[in-house]
């Protein structure tokens, strides 16, 4: 199952449209929860407390007939909505994720952000950082025909173990779901070097950069090729630019497409999943949906 926390009036459909695109693509239902306010909860406060709970009550149910009228344009995907009571929004939705069995979490970006484009509020980086499930985050304004799929996945890639293993789990999940999968590694040369002995050190560096990652990519292919999947299908680049930004803008994007990134696992329970600046770089930089898997 795939849970969406989901923010009533905002005029933006990206996380229940992602998460349908996500479901049709691997045949799994969707839920869409919001989490309103939660009462005090003590008989002191009286008649303050449950005129709380009532107005707590109409958002809730209001929220979720909004959700249920925006899971109607997606009728092939099995779907259901619902609210709970909460003090915090991001712990609400990861206690409902564990009792749902979810497989997923998506969310949407910041109302303040760029169409087009995604950002993070408060609410979704606590959720990212204490998440042991994959996160998608949609673009602001995302959408998506109804009856769409996942065409092409994309992997950022860095060549070591952690990427390899990543890479190796969303190969199979493209194998299940024919969508196309391309492997990128970033090479981002952010600082002209200053020197007047060396003839053009800038473009030697880089182009090793280059070398490496194209070596480690070729690795990888093999070992895909090893796991039944065909390195002829798989394409592979090296994005180069001064800035992340320019490296991204260096890559075709299309509908249906997702970029999947993975992240490193803190030391600390109670932040499962720390977000390198490279990655955090790469969300703010991306047209496409993001999925951060710890």
């Amino acid at each position: 199952m795939i849970l969406v926390g989901y923010s009533p009036h905002k005029s933006d459909q990206g996380a229940v449209d992602l998460a349908c695109l996500l479901a049709l693509s691997d045949d799994q239902p969707v839920h869409v929860l919001s989490v309103v306010p939660a009462g005090w909860g003590t008989p002191a406060v009286g008649d303050t407390d449950r005129d709380f709970q009532l107005w707590a009550q109409g958002e809730g149910a209001e929220a979720e007939a909004e959700a249920r009228a925006e899971l109607a344009s997606h009728p092939s995907v099995t779907s259901d909505a619902s609210w709970v009571p909460g003090r915090s929004v991001p712990q609400a939705i990861l206690d409902e994720a564990e009792r749902l069995r979810a497989s997923m979490l998506v969310v949407g970006s910041g109302a303040s952000t760029r169409h087009g484009t995604i950002s993070l509020t408060s609410k979704t980086d606590r959720l990212l950082h204490s998440s042991p499930l994959p996160v998608a985050i949609a673009p602001k304004g995302y959408a998506v025909s109804p009856g769409s799929r996942v065409a092409r996945v994309t992997v950022a890639f860095r060549g070591d173990h952690t990427t390899s293993a990543l890479l190796e789990r969303v190969a199979e999940i493209c194998q299940r779901t024919k969508a196309r999968l391309r492997i990128v590694t970033f090479a981002i040369n952010a600082r002209r070097m200053v020197t007047t002995t060396v003839p053009d050190a800038e473009g030697a560096i880089v182009a090793q950069w280059v070398r490496q990652a194209s070596a480690d990519q070729q690795l990888a292919l093999d070992n895909l090729a090893e796991l039944g999947m065909d390195p002829a299908a798989v394409e592979h680049v090296v994005a180069v630019g001064r800035s992340w930004g320019g490296a991204i803008d260096q890559l075709d994007w299309g509908k249906g497409d997702v970029l999947v990134l993975g992240s490193s696992m803190s030391s600390s329970l109670m932040a499962r999943v720390f977000l390198g600046s490279s990655a955090t770089k790469i969300i703010a930089n991306s047209p496409v949906p993001v999925i951060v898997v710890p």
